[in-house]
């Protein structure tokens, strides 16, 4: 008679826990073939947030840019977990979209699009950290109605958007926010005639 030892049911929750945490991350590849629109000027949007959040390591910014690529909302906040799960990313992403953003559920397509930076260590090679901020990114963008946009890692070495191979120096994870950023330019002033025009012209140049 032979005898063996069945495997723990902790043991079998922690292998089912660990392989269903595993497919919640995003390969460069699949991100890439999301078909995630580009940035227009991706140093503009991440010198305007590094200016208005000074982020540090560990620290994500999630942003929801208009179609003209105006910064609408941002909210910033520091990783807390200890695994990267990309379902818990999801969860504290769309808590911040919920806090700082109506959401765009009722919009037969998506108008806006929200974007993440993240603040970390090491360099700008994907990481399963990276992997599940991408899958908690799309999934959170889903469930608020926005059109899921660039993920951006900001370390020492600078900056680079994953999945689409444009990066830069600055800024970077240990420089000083730039003097002002133009992303964060105040909306055109609609272009209408008479003295209500005027009246808007002279607010917006107060």
């Amino acid at each position: 008679m032979t005898f063996g030892f069945a495997p723990s049911s902790a043991a079998s929750l922690s292998t089912s826990s660990s392989a269903t945490s595993a497919s919640r991350l995003l390969e460069p590849a699949e991100w890439a073939a999301a078909g995630i629109p580009l940035l227009r000027n991706p140093r503009e949007v991440v010198s305007g947030l590094h200016a208005r959040h000074h982020p540090g390591p560990a620290t994500a910014i999630v942003a929801v840019l208009d179609p003209d690529e105006r910064l609408r909302a941002s909210a910033s906040f520091t990783r807390r977990s200890a695994s990267a799960d990309g379902w818990m990313f999801r969860n504290v992403l769309l808590a911040q979209l919920r806090r700082v953003i109506p959401h765009d559920l009722r919009r037969r397509t998506p108008v806006r699009t929200a974007i993440l930076l993240y603040c970390r260590e090491g360099d700008a090679r994907w990481t399963e950290e990276d992997g599940a901020w991408m899958w908690g990114l799309r999934d959170a963008c889903t469930l608020h109605g926005l059109r899921c946009g660039a993920y951006i890692t900001l370390t020492h070495d600078g900056w680079q958007v994953l999945g689409e191979g444009r990066g830069g120096r600055r800024p970077n994870a240990d420089s000083a926010p730039e003097p002002f950023a133009t992303s964060e330019a105040p909306p055109l002033v609609p272009r209408t005639g008479g003295p209500v025009s005027e009246v808007l012209r002279r607010a917006a140049a107060r």
